[in-house]
């Protein structure tokens, strides 16, 4: 039983090794011969597997991991080729076309409206507070709709 635990563990550990080179590596131009080997698995083998366990392509994870720091870079109103060449593309175009497919807008949308967001809890910073938590720490007076308390 032991014996037959062990090979999976090990194969295991070789695709969480692999992840973790993704993680770490996204802003570098990796392609798959790059996180193969780093895995020691062959290319065809290593996207089963890979595929197997994270249910993505070492690929599709790829640009996952990239687009979500976009997000946080772009949620610091970085300006949008900024973003771009910061996590690992070569091409504003192709960039915005896979931003918009995952995130539904595109970047410079994207970043407006975390702007707007900004803006609007600077304006009125309770409205974006759970009308519990305010009510609780005295914020805001009960049966007030979680609307901004002017007194």
């Amino acid at each position: 039983m032991v014996n037959e635990e062990y090979p999976k563990i090990y194969l295991y550990r070789r695709l969480v090794q692999a992840k973790l080179f993704i993680d770490t590596h996204y802003t570098d131009k990796i392609d798959l011969d790059n996180i193969a080997v780093e895995a020691y698995f062959s290319k065809f083998h290593f996207i089963r597997m890979f595929k197997n366990i994270y249910g993505k392509t070492p690929h599709q994870y790829l640009i996952l991991v990239r687009i979500r720091k976009a997000m946080e870079l772009l949620k610091t109103s970085t300006p949008v080729s900024d973003v771009c060449y910061a996590i690992g593309f070569e091409s504003l175009g192709s960039f915005s076309v896979l931003f918009k497919r995952i995130v539904g807008v595109t970047p410079s949308e994207y970043l407006i409206q975390h702007r707007e967001i900004k803006t609007q809890i600077a304006k009125t910073p309770l409205a974006f507070i759970p009308g519990c938590f305010a009510e609780k720490n005295g914020w805001i007076k009960k049966n007030s709709n979680f609307k901004e308390v002017k007194e």
